[in-house]
């Protein structure tokens, strides 16, 4: 009976040790999960200047880019002169080119934000210049401009929104009931009061948060800005869990809008409910300049929000350098759950951050320091890749680049769970073995 017993302590010994292995297997040690091995660098361009600035997954496992290119010759096709257009590729998911196009006039044009709609075409923002070609309905100095694509990058429909100043468009999101959240910055002065449906004609200041909403077709629905007296910038913005908006950028305000001012320039966020009114707005940051870039939703129903920092005082606990990446955490009120910044000696920013499928945050931007957070620097700027887990906490970075300047401006990931960030770079050594012209679109896979 007791050799039995032996027996079936045995077998329930060894049931458990394969159970203890496939659960190894199931949840791999930090060694074994995410390393981030360096692919490739692909660089795309003429002889002039080209900036890649955002990128979206597609759905046929893909992705576009979208940017800008002053260049007729190279790999950019259907121009003729060489002011700025909109440029957006399309690739598979292996980067293999599968077409490109220019959409603009002969005036300034530079595409900003692109985001797959739910139809599988594209809708993108930036700021255009032109009252001809592609666009037809100017309004001022510098306009939002959107245009509706289908996925062969055919233009449906495009609208101008702005007034006789300088109106940049940074950001875009197809909101919840199909139509659009348009945000940037108004030069309220130049456009005398105008462009806040509720209070028209109250002039705040230089500049403005600008938030405009669409319907699916492009028709206005609704206006509103907020600042202060002084320059108050949005770079990036989300649809809040309850159908509002929340809008990050920068402040150098201290009145109106602006409640609880830090010093010189303040990350500053600000959320309105659904019909574009005010909520609450925050100011995070120190005594010097601290300029917000990224926002994304998080998987708990809060918000990350990443830019770079110059303060050593405030909310700010210890800088590394003349510039670090900050990155914070607030909950749907805007209370601050945690504060991380990164960098080295030198300077180091962030433009964008990306909620992965699991709890990590991948943030994308330059550094031109080789200490601290990081191990290399390949020579005047770096593109930098940053991944922290659910904490703020480094778990791994890489900077890609050559001896001159480049940067990485937004991050996605793919199906097969790889790293498609874009950017530019005036390299050719280092990781980057091309370079077509003065300045050229940067594509980097990491596996």
């Amino acid at each position: 009976m007791l050799k039995l017993h032996s027996i079936l302590l045995l077998l329930i010994f060894a049931v458990s040790c394969a159970d203890d292995e496939t659960s190894a297997e199931d949840f791999p040690p930090e060694e074994q999960m995410f390393q981030g091995e360096f692919e490739f660098a692909k660089t795309f361009g003429g002889s002039q200047d080209e900036e890649a600035i955002s990128v979206t997954k597609t759905n046929d496992g893909g992705f576009a880019v979208l940017g800008f290119t002053q260049s007729t010759d190279g790999d950019v096709v259907g121009k003729t002169a060489t002011d700025s257009d909109y440029w957006l590729l399309k690739f598979d998911g292996q980067a293999n080119l599968q077409w490109s196009k220019v959409y603009g006039g002969t005036g300034d044009d530079r595409g900003q934000k692109i985001i797959t709609t739910n139809d599988g075409g594209f809708a993108v923002i930036g700021y255009s210049r032109s009252d001809d070609g592609d666009v037809t309905n100017a309004q001022g100095f510098y306009d939002y401009w959107m245009l509706k694509l289908n996925n062969t990058g055919d233009l449906q429909w495009q609208k101008s929104f702005g007034f006789p100043g300088s109106d940049r468009g940074y950001a875009i999101v197809q909101t919840t009931d199909g139509g659009y959240f348009l945000s940037g910055y108004l030069d309220v002065t130049a456009s005398e009061g105008q462009g806040n449906d509720r209070s028209a004609g109250v002039l705040h200041g230089v500049g403005e948060f600008w938030g405009v909403k669409l319907d699916a077709e492009g028709n206005k629905e609704w206006r509103r800005y907020f600042g202060g007296t002084n320059n108050d910038r949005s770079y990036d913005a989300v649809q809040a869990e309850d159908d509002g908006f929340i809008m990050v950028g920068n402040s150098e305000s201290d009145d109106y809008d602006i409640t609880d001012p830090r010093g010189s320039y303040d990350f500053w966020v600000v959320k309105t409910n659904a019909e574009g009114e005010l909520q609450w707005q925050k100011n995070f940051g120190g005594s010097s300049i601290d300029i917000a870039y990224g926002i994304t939703k998080t998987l708990d129903g809060n918000y990350v929000v990443t830019g770079d920092i110059r303060s050593n005082d405030g909310d700010v606990s210890q800088i590394h350098g003349n510039a670090d990446v900050w990155v914070i955490k607030i909950d749907d009120l805007g209370n601050l759950l945690w504060k991380q910044n990164l960098g080295g000696a030198n300077f180091d920013s962030s433009n964008k951050v990306l909620q992965l499928e699991n709890e990590d945050l991948l943030i994308t931007g330059s550094s031109r320091s080789n200490d601290i957070d990081l191990t290399e620097n390949y020579g005047d700027s770096d593109g930098w890749l940053m991944m922290i887990d659910k904490n703020g906490n480094l778990q791994w970075q890489q900077s890609i680049g050559g001896s001159d300047f480049d940067v990485l401006s937004e991050s996605i990931q793919l199906d097969d769970k790889s790293i498609i960030s874009v950017g530019n770079t005036e390299s050719a050594d280092g990781l980057v073995e091309d370079n077509k012209g003065n300045k050229d679109i940067l594509i980097v896979k990491i596996r």
